[in-house]
């Protein structure tokens, strides 16, 4: 265990992006001297270990992936996204004229940077991710449309038996690392012994190895040993002896593969030439390592790996993991120095191995305290579903003007009312949705949905936004709008980081956290409340406003074109002929009511003004969710004119009336709520508001156990008769209306507007 003990040397240090580097992108070799560093971007670097610093930088065309050397011919083989292989030979490029790059971000670079020549490119493909040399073979592996494809100089039959592919072994898993190890000795000694186990790494630590065995029979047979080593890994590599050294969160480690498990601590195999039943790591003592570079051996002895720590910083690692015990020496003052040289290295690398413990250690409480709190949160809002709840949202409507013209804005307000905390990762999601849009097959396409972070809303706090509903620039407003909230905390953003922190311990193939522990939808949501908005909240009362606070007449919506020319081209003299005024001058208002029984009411709004009239209340009530629900209590109204949001007129008129032949006991006091516009579609709304008013009210009634009057069921089925002989009258112009020519459709089309008025103002009443 003694001769683990690793001597860490910081070479150089190369920029990074915010967070640190991450396993997967930064790469790192060697070719005697010369050190080879891609950071994760386009520039791959060169690094002298003799002279002790950077002697070339090499822009490529796009972002390196990977990197190989060819030793004897002195190239390297580089890999960029979406663009292919390229071959820049080091001596060509060293003799070639440098170009330096003026915008060049990297500024420990002493060298200047040198852009690669395109013509390098010796396998252009955008769809290449990786590759390997074999010899005098390039093998690249291409992602298609549909599947993978290896790239090989094209000798091979597809019927060839040599080109089928057989599954050995399926690790479940990403693969980080696969090589080639020595488990066995020659009697020629370490170095003349050929490679005879392949070790498989996965990112979670599952670990295949293939060594080809003895049978009791005397032939080879491959033989298969899983391991699990601890993960995730970040990355690994192997050299010409029998050592797997792979990194991960926690720190990096080595295996024995020959002896199996820790150097100096051996486990016995099954047998002769068998591979080890248990795999035991050996902690090296340095931590946040994102890439390793193939193991040599070092000119003092032992081993040596280069390294890049997600820092940016390039190191090397140098042990020692022969067994024996070392003989002791005669203690120089320069075997001193270089002890203290080692002793400060250790503990610059624990401390940074500490600091990086101790961020994710507080990274996993800030993301429990959060998961507390908003399991907390769900309880007591699940919990409270009747009555007041511990976090709500009220919604109101105001007119407010904006940029020259009035528009009508629709206000959350946020109560935290609990003695929990909403801190990081809840958002506030308000979704409106227009009324037109209600019945149809996918509601949620027509939709808008804000999200709105809610930043430290504590015990008893408050937190307001403000949506725009309209009108559009065409000056419509389509009401009813449904507005949604709800509470949503994002998963991915309280635990995201606690899971897989950016430095080191992120995973490269997770976005955030392993997909097994969060759920698809990656938050959780906590409806809090609907509210609708018709047109009794959308109706502006200009003429209602205090002579000394008089509201400036709000300024009609931009109309359509053609209206605007007809209105302007009228003689001197005479009237405006645009459309809308030949509708309000020339055709009468179009008019709905409802009948409501006077003594629902007065059960409904008990708790009145002794001194206000039902018909005062009545109106105060179907306007008490719009802002000038004030002006018409303290003038005491029974009728009001009032402007849609497009800007057209509306009136709205409440009466006291007897209704006859509904009771056998003598005529039914009622109160009778009528609407009149010139136009159409604002009359329709402002009914269809009322009428659910009106309905909730009756269901709300029916529950306290209220009972009607006794009734005339003669008089009922004629009322019904009547509305079905109207029904089939409605379907039959309609079918008139699509086989008659423009002349006779308008007489048709009267007589149908006709009947939808009576339909509208019905005999029926509500009791």
């Amino acid at each position: 265990m003694a001769g683990l003990a690793p001597r860490v040397h910081y070479l150089a240090g190369f920029s990074c992006p915010v967070g640190g580097l991450t396993a997967g992108g930064p790469r790192v070799l060697h070719l005697g001297a010369e050190v080879f560093v891609a950071a994760g971007r386009e520039l791959v670097y060169v690094y002298d270990r003799e002279a002790r610093q950077l002697t070339a930088a090499y822009r490529f065309p796009g972002q390196v992936w990977h990197l190989e050397v060819l030793a004897p011919r002195r190239a390297l083989l580089v890999l960029c996204a979406r663009r292919g292989v390229y071959c820049l030979s080091l001596d060509q490029a060293r003799r070639s004229v440098s170009q330096r790059d003026g915008d060049d971000e990297d500024g420990e670079s002493p060298s200047p940077v040198t852009a690669v020549d395109p013509d390098t490119c010796v396998l252009p493909d955008a769809t290449l991710c990786a590759f390997t040399v074999l010899g005098d073979l390039l093998i690249a592996l291409a992602q298609g449309p549909a599947q993978w494809k290896t790239l090989v100089p094209s000798g091979l039959a597809p019927g060839d038996p040599k080109a089928l592919v057989r599954i050995l072994h399926h690790l479940e898993q990403p693969i980080i690392f696969i090589g080639a190890l020595r488990t066995e000795p020659s009697a020629e000694g370490p170095e003349a012994a050929d490679l005879d186990c392949l070790v498989a790494l996965g990112r979670h630590g599952r670990t295949l190895a293939i060594k080809a065995s003895w049978d009791e029979a005397g032939s080879l047979v491959p033989e298969l040993r899983e391991y699990c080593l601890p993960g995730p890994v970040l990355c690994a590599a192997c050299g010409g002896d029998s050592h797997v050294y792979h990194s991960t969160p926690s720190g990096l480690c080595a295996v024995d593969l020959a002896r199996g498990g820790t150097p100096g601590d051996p486990v016995p195999p099954d047998g002769p030439g068998r591979l080890p039943p248990l795999l035991c790591p050996a902690s090296l003592g340095v931590c946040s390592v994102v890439t390793l570079s193939p193991p040599s051996r070092s000119p003092e002895g032992g081993t040596e790996l280069l390294a890049l720590s997600a820092k940016g910083r390039l190191m090397t690692c140098r042990l020692d993991l022969s067994p024996e015990p070392p003989q002791p020496a005669r203690v120089t003052a320069a075997d001193t120095g270089r002890k203290i040289k080692d002793l400060l290295c250790g503990i610059g690398t624990v401390s940074e191995r500490v600091s990086s413990l101790k961020k994710a250690v507080d990274q996993r409480n800030r993301a429990l305290t959060c998961l507390n709190e908003a399991m907390n949160v769900s309880c007591a809002l699940l919990a409270s579903r009747e009555g007041a709840r511990p976090v709500s949202c009220t919604t109101t409507t105001a007119w407010s003007r904006r940029e020259l013209r009035d528009v009508l804005t629709a206000t959350c307000l946020l109560e935290n009312s609990s003695g929990f905390r909403l801190d990081r990762g809840w958002a506030l999601c308000v979704q409106v949705l227009p009324g037109s849009h209600a019945s149809d097959s996918d509601p949620a396409g027509s939709a808008v949905t804000y999200t709105v972070p809610v930043d430290r809303l504590g015990p008893g706090e408050r937190r307001e936004v403000t949506l725009l509903l309209g009108p559009g620039e065409d000056g419509a407003l389509d009401l009813p709008v449904t507005v949604s909230c709800a509470l949503f905390l994002s998963l991915r953003e309280v635990v995201g980081g606690a899971l897989a922190p950016s430095d080191p311990f992120k995973d490269p193939s997770l976005d955030g956290c392993p997909p097994d522990v969060l759920p698809e939808q990656e938050g959780i949501c906590l409806p809090l409340g609907e509210h609708t908005v018709d047109m009794l909240q959308g109706l502006r009362f200009p003429g209602l406003a205090a002579p000394p606070a008089q509201a400036p007449a709000p300024c009609p919506p931009p109309g359509d074109p053609v209206s605007t020319f007809l209105g302007t081209c009228w003689r001197p003299g005479s009237e405006p002929a645009g459309p809308e005024s030949l509708r309000a001058k020339y055709l009468p208002p179009s008019v709905a009511a409802i009948r409501v029984s006077a003594e629902l009411l007065r059960a409904a709004l008990g708790d009145r003004d002794p001194g206000v009239s039902l018909c005062c209340a009545t109106l105060q009530w179907l306007l008490a969710q719009n802002a000038a629900v004030d002006a018409v209590r303290a003038r005491a109204l029974t009728s009001v004119q009032a402007l849609t949001p497009d800007g057209a007129e509306i009136r709205l008129i409440v009466q006291e009336v007897a209704v006859a032949g509904l009771c056998p006991a003598g005529p039914v006091q009622a109160v009778e709520v009528q609407v009149e516009s010139s136009s159409l579609a604002n009359m329709c709304r402002a009914h269809h508001a009322i009428v659910g008013r009106m309905q909730r009210m009756v269901v709300e009634q029916a529950a306290r156990g209220s009972s009607p009057p006794d009734l005339r069921v003669q008089y009922l089925q004629q009322i019904q008769a009547n509305h079905e002989t109207l029904l089939r009258e409605v379907q039959a112009l309609r079918d008139r209306l699509c086989t008659e020519d423009e002349a006779s459709s308008r007489a048709t089309a009267e007589r149908l507007l006709q009947v939808y008025q009576q339909l509208r103002s019905p005999s029926l009443l509500l009791l």
